[in-house]
């Protein structure tokens, strides 16, 4: 993640607005085709720079059909799905500080380059999310794309500007991170929230749900998280982001585990189970889990993975940022979220060094995952595929000005990771994490690009 994405949460900008006021007659011509004619008769193109201009506003009201997209399980009972940050690199846009200010109000030359662009049309662009790999399987069916058109360009066209993009010309795998596998998954998780709060009676306080994202080191997880965030901040909700990697023990703690497991490679750094402070992480989760009164306020722990050398250690806690109640979201990112232990010849067979992890991770679902309410597993076909994303991360981190590993730590440090993948992840594909359900479980399969891909 680039630190100019990152920048815009802290840029002005206009609250979302899905107002049925709308004086333009293409606007107005263009919702009349999508609702009369689910989009198969439309053959001007407009730009998508148009929706966002008139969608810029206010925050979505109560009749926002966003509510009512359709959200059904499998014929199975089971939701799957199908992801980083390569795709981010082609048609970056910059904005300045007066055009933040004016998005919408000015002409489009005041926002977009003057360079001739390719323009899609709003029936392109619903065919293209209908075709989505992840579509049938989160239960979005074309009617509701068509009905929600309006919302996949608006929040489209904030994921967009979140990450600096020409959404004139966007290049196709950036339209498949946004359109394919961004918006998708939102729109499953808006959907696990509204069943969440539907369970509380009115003036019940409400828990936060918390989402959990397992998925492999560098496979992007970290920027959809982001992403995610951002647009339920844009909608009006409060959400807070933690990883496990937040629990990690400090330095100090680290290097008393590695002494006293003298020859274990896969305890000697940060990773694998053992090395997380699990009272601590206990002590977040509940703090986290009735942040859900006006007022309350929390902080939220970072880890700093480029101290010493990227070894890491805990950040100073006058850094962490802080977050206020009540949270409606709580998405909690992990490389092993949802690992459980198997049996002890399994994980010998594997890697003899994995017997303490295994015995480790048996004290993790009561420190981690019976928090999750909802899940989101990111699958991947081959774990090697692991060290080039990490080499990737770290190089974008050096490049950042931060300290990181070098190429050859980037290897060692990846092959402490490789025996737990090789244990546990068929187990966790195969049977989902322990105590989820399938109604509030989705897999996403994604491929070497980190692109989602038809998943089982």
């Amino acid at each position: 993640m680039t630190m100019a994405a990152l920048n815009i949460l802290s840029q002005p900008w206009p609250p979302l607005s899905f107002s049925n006021n709308i004086s333009n007659n293409n606007i107005f011509y263009v919702n009349k085709c999508i609702r009369n004619t689910k989009l198969l008769s439309l053959s001007h193109s407009y730009h998508f720079s148009v929706f966002s201009s008139l969608y810029g506003t206010n925050r979505p009201n109560s009749s926002s059909k966003l509510s009512s997209m359709p959200s059904h399980p499998s014929k199975s009972g089971t939701l799957t799905a199908g992801s980083g940050c390569s795709w981010m690199k082609d048609n970056f846009m910059r904005h300045n500080d007066s055009t933040d200010a004016e998005c919408g109000e000015g002409p489009l030359h005041s926002v977009f380059p003057t360079k001739a662009a390719e323009v899609s049309s709003v029936k392109d662009l619903y065919e293209f999310i209908s075709s989505g790999p992840l579509m049938s399987k989160l239960g979005l069916a074309p009617e509701g794309v068509a009905e929600s058109i309006d919302k996949w360009l608006a929040y489209g066209s904030y994921l967009c500007r979140l990450f600096q993009l020409n959404e004139l010309d966007l290049s196709v795998p950036q339209k498949v991170r946004i359109y394919h596998y961004y918006l998708p998954v939102f729109f499953w998780c808006e959907d696990q929230i509204s069943q969440h709060r539907s369970l509380y009676k009115d003036g019940e306080d409400i828990p936060p749900l918390v989402i959990g994202f397992s998925a492999p080191q560098g496979c992007g997880k970290t920027t959809l998280v982001f992403a995610l965030d951002y647009l339920f901040k844009i909608g009006g909700r409060k959400s807070a982001t933690i990883s496990i990697d937040d629990f990690y023990l400090t330095a100090e703690n680290q290097a008393k585990l590695r002494e006293a497991h003298p020859g274990n490679a896969l305890l000697e750094l940060r990773g694998n189970a053992g090395s997380h402070d699990l009272s601590f992480s206990v002590e977040t989760m509940t703090a986290l889990s009735n942040l859900s009164k006006e007022g309350m306020k929390m902080k939220l722990p970072r880890y700093d993975k480029s101290a010493y050398s990227g070894k890491g250690d805990r950040a100073d806690p006058s850094t962490w940022p802080e977050v206020e109640g009540p949270l409606t979201v709580v998405l909690f990112e992990g490389w092993m979220l949802g690992f459980k232990p198997v049996p002890t010849e399994v994980v010998k067979a594997v890697d003899p060094q994995l017997e303490m992890v295994n015995k480790n991770l048996e004290a993790y679902y009561d420190a981690w995952d019976k928090f999750i309410k909802a899940w989101i597993v990111i699958k991947i076909k081959d774990p090697s595929c692991v060290y080039q994303w990490r080499l990737q991360a770290e190089i974008a981190m050096r490049e950042a000005g931060n300290s990181g590993m070098s190429d050859d730590e980037v290897k060692d440090f990846v092959s402490r990771y490789l025996p737990a993948y090789n244990a546990y992840l068929p187990t966790l594909y195969s049977e989902g994490p322990k105590g989820s359900d399938p109604k509030h479980l989705i897999f996403v399969e994604i491929d070497e690009e980190r692109n989602p891909i038809l998943g089982n």
